[in-house]
């Protein structure tokens, strides 16, 4: 994995106190965990997942999961700890989290899964769980469709290229009858704000990033991402958040026969690349005053 120069990282351990929270963001594949294994080592500290898709049991490989070798360095928590077929969103991610933040041991909480981060440090709101019925229908309907059921001001405020945030905001407005931006605007206090803690986003150059997705990528294949895809063959369900991680549905069409496997590996990366992509976009937009750490 790639990690700060020297440089970079006794910088970044000069302002940092052993006993302060540390938040670490960026962009897949830019080198997250590595850092957090590096402060681990040099002031302790337990890594937490701050990562949607790392949250399941049924992927390691395929989502870059750090490997057993590399969580025998440091206690980490809330890795693949969920069942594909169980709920898991935003706030169940942040009720796990808040009775970490003071079990006695410092979290070094690494991911790049930015609303997780907003959460955290600015609050979320409470609102009510989504009826079965609202999101099976949800999961039939395109993107296209979803867009037309969200109301334009939290249009404005979420991706609308991101499936997932424009199917979040459908069921809310849907669910409850009220735009998921108003409920926002009724947000609670946050667990962590950012002046108690140490926050880290990576900024990192395009075509540096790129060209580490693609050989990422390939070592996944060489580490078992096939075996991995293959095994849940059987309950594949493209409907599930978890079976929709990057590289999954992907390999699921060469193993079904509909993909070459280079044709696969090359949708994941383009599919990768793009994710890459909204995610630098909306970091340097919401965590512009975060401390960062450039590469490429």
């Amino acid at each position: 994995m790639p990690h700060p120069t020297s440089s970079q990282f006794q910088t970044l351990l000069d302002g940092l106190s052993p006993e302060q929270p540390v938040l670490i963001a960026g962009p897949t594949a830019s080198g997250k965990s590595a850092l957090a294994l590096e402060i681990a080592a040099a002031q302790g500290g337990v890594v937490v997942n701050a990562d949607a898709s790392q949250v399941y049991d049924c992927w390691r490989v395929i989502t870059a999961r750090p490997s057993k070798e590399e969580e025998a360095q440091a206690p980490h928590l809330l890795y693949g700890h969920v069942a594909a077929t169980a709920p898991y969103s935003t706030g169940h991610w942040l009720r796990e989290v808040v009775p970490l933040l003071n079990a006695g041991q410092r979290p070094i909480i690494v991911g790049g899964t930015g609303l997780y981060f907003s959460a955290l440090t600015q609050g979320l709101a409470e609102i009510p769980a989504t009826p079965p019925e609202v999101r099976a229908k949800a999961d039939e309907l395109t993107l296209e469709v979803l867009l037309q059921g969200v109301d334009a001001e939290t249009q404005a405020r979420i991706d609308v290229q991101n499936r997932a945030r424009v199917q979040r905001a459908w069921e809310v407005q849907h669910a409850t009858g009220k735009p998921l931006l108003d409920w926002q605007k009724q947000t609670g206090p946050a667990p962590l704000p950012l002046d108690q803690c140490f926050p880290v986003v990576f900024d990192v150059d395009k075509d540096w990033l790129n060209d580490r997705i693609a050989r990422r990528f390939d070592l996944m294949i060489e580490q078992g991402a096939l075996d991995e895809v293959e095994a849940v063959r059987g309950v594949y369900d493209p409907a599930l958040p978890a079976h929709r991680a990057i590289g999954v549905p992907e390999l699921m069409q060469y193993l079904d026969g509909d993909l070459t496997l280079d044709q696969a590996r090359q949708n994941a990366v383009i599919a990768t690349r793009q994710f890459a992509k909204r995610q630098r976009t909306w970091m340097r937009s919401k965590m512009a005053n975060w401390h960062k750490i450039n590469r490429g």
